[in-house]
């Protein structure tokens, strides 16, 4: 087969009769130019391709690469600039008190918008307790790995009581890494914290983003009978890209069962997931967790559009419009969600203070007062 594919060579057969040996020179020195060029090449070469070259004296064409550049981003995508006094101020603070925020650690394009005030001068930051490492890798997140983190600070419940009640916020958002590594994975602390901020601050409202803790429903109760105003847990994406997005020892059911529950142990509490989208999801998937969270009774939902953090992490798949982000909204709140933020810019704790949302936590707690 070799002799017959050599036979028919593009080259005249004048030159084969009139100088064998110059013809066998001319090959022998095209074939060490080419394996010169294999060594110096990232080559994708098939071993027929490697024969035509030799045979007939030209390289071929190498097939395509699929373009890895990412999608440009929108201009609905553009944040405020993260300059501003309370921004500094509030930076400052967050220096002083050796405290972590997820608005730093997960690079939030909101950060100069939450931090300096936004429109009604409102600092507004998201506290990361238990370090700023996480024992988890999800394909979308920035944030430190590491199977054994530095261990938590025992002080931090008093730092971060102390850092919000000089911030003079009447909201709080509490998240923390994954910290498998803990025989209670953080459970405890995260209770100490609550705690801690309600007696400092008894007005406080307090939300907790808290990680899944392996379905453990003791850890589960200990935050969210902490005196905990919001409990909050990401299912992140629809079921069909979990494994895609999330780290194994995370899934889909196992985060529907934290939120289900909260309202088991804890009737009062409002909870809260939030969704990313532009990761590859469909209308139909999106339904369908929808019509989950409601069965596991979740108060409220968020969605935000994925951005990318980094070349390391999963791509952004689709750049979903503002409209489309309406549309979501208008659906959920058609589901019976009691309250939704829905728009490109919007993460899991942005604007988590706002007004509707503080009513409804002060509307469920005189439902226990009463």
């Amino acid at each position: 087969m070799l002799h017959s594919f050599l036979s028919r060579s593009s080259l005249p057969a004048s030159r084969h009769l009139l100088n064998p040996s110059r013809h066998l020179s001319s090959q022998s020195t095209r074939l060490e130019s080419l394996r010169e060029k294999l060594k110096t090449e990232d080559s994708t070469l098939s071993s027929v391709e490697v024969l035509q070259t030799f045979a007939s004296g030209s390289a071929p064409r190498r097939k395509a690469r699929k373009s890895s550049r990412a999608l440009p981003k929108p201009d609905w995508l553009r944040v405020r600039p993260a300059e501003s006094e309370n921004f500094n101020k509030l930076r400052t603070t967050v220096r002083k008190s050796g405290l972590a925020t997820v608005c730093e650690e997960a690079r939030c394009p909101n950060i100069g918008e939450c931090w300096g005030g936004g429109d009604d001068g409102t600092a507004t930051a998201t506290i990361m307790i238990m370090g700023d490492t996480c024992t988890r890798g999800c394909s979308f997140c920035s944030v430190k790995t590491s199977r054994r983190p530095p261990p938590v600070d025992t002080d931090e419940p008093k730092k971060v009581a102390e850092a919000v009640k000089e911030w003079g916020l009447d909201y709080v958002v509490l998240t923390s890494v994954d910290r498998d590594d803990m025989p209670d994975q953080g459970s405890g602390h995260f209770r100490a914290v609550v705690q801690a901020i309600k007696r400092e601050s008894p007005e406080m409202l307090v939300e907790a983003l808290t990680p899944d803790f392996q379905g453990n429903v003791d850890f589960i109760d200990k935050v969210a009978t902490s005196g905990l105003d919001v409990y909050a847990h990401n299912v992140e994406t629809v079921e069909r890209l979990q494994r895609r997005m999330r780290d194994h020892r995370a899934n889909y059911w196992q985060s529907l069962g934290v939120l289900e529950r909260v309202k088991e142990v804890n009737s009062n509490i409002v909870t809260k997931t939030s969704l990313m989208l532009g990761v590859g999801e469909t209308d139909e998937d999106l339904t369908q967790t929808l019509k989950d969270l409601r069965s596991a009774n979740v108060d409220v939902v968020t969605f935000g559009q994925y951005l990318q953090p980094s070349k390391r992490h999963m791509p952004v798949k689709a750049y979903v419009t503002p409209e489309k982000f309406q549309e979501w909204q208008e659906v959920a709140e058609g589901m019976g969600f009691k309250y939704v933020a829905s728009g490109p810019l919007v993460r899991s704790s942005y604007k988590a203070g706002e007004f509707f949302l503080k009513a409804l936590v002060k509307e469920q707690n005189q439902k226990v007062a009463s």
